[in-house]
């Protein structure tokens, strides 16, 4: 079984890659024993995707270790916002990791303006010899006025698939990663891979 370093300590994360990929020993920041705060500067997924992967590549290398890093940046964009959340989408209420915070804000700054949304995912592969690999998923919705259903995390729940006619926080983790823009960036890499 292939080993890879995923550069997240997000549980749900974690969890979807590990569902995406069962047939991969899938190693977490915590497993290698990296505790610093990445900083994510870029002012692109792929940037930030870049800064995690680069960033537990180097301390990989340091401690004589050749694993494959998987490292991915992913947000909601909403057309009317010009993009908005984006990269600020888990910190977009001003506080990183306040879900509720976020979805509200969207919900408020999206009074009156077309409800057009997608979910971008951007995975960098960063090998041992230090070459990489981007790929991107993208799934497409709206954004609804209210919450629906209580699975998922971030803006599932107010999230309108265009795929499933339904959010992402009323159906299964199973539904979601067929059609979710972290499976079709990972089907992309797979298909490269």
């Amino acid at each position: 079984m292939k080993t890879i370093v995923l550069a997240s300590n997000n549980k749900n994360k974690i969890k979807e890659f590990k569902d995406i990929l069962p047939d991969y020993d899938i190693k977490t920041l915590e497993d290698i024993e990296f505790f610093d705060e990445i900083e994510e500067t870029g002012k692109t997924f792929f940037e930030n995707a870049l800064i995690k992967a680069e960033t537990i590549h180097n301390y990989l290398k340091e401690k004589n270790l050749d694993y494959i890093v998987i490292s991915d940046d992913s947000g909601l964009c909403a057309t009317a916002l010009n993009g908005e959340p984006g990269v600020y989408s888990a910190r977009y209420s001003g506080k990183h990791g306040d879900d509720k915070g976020c979805r509200e804000k969207l919900i408020k700054n999206l009074e009156g303006k077309d409800k057009e949304a997608y979910f971008v995912c951007n995975i960098v592969v960063y090998y041992p010899d230090g070459t990489y690999k981007s790929f991107e998923g993208k799934t497409y919705g709206e954004i609804l006025d209210k919450e629906r259903g209580n699975n998922g995390f971030g803006y599932d729940s107010i999230f309108l698939s265009r795929d499933l006619g339904k959010s992402f926080g009323e159906v299964s983790n199973e539904e979601k990663n067929k059609v979710s823009h972290r499976y079709r960036a990972i089907k992309a890499m797979l298909e490269e891979l």
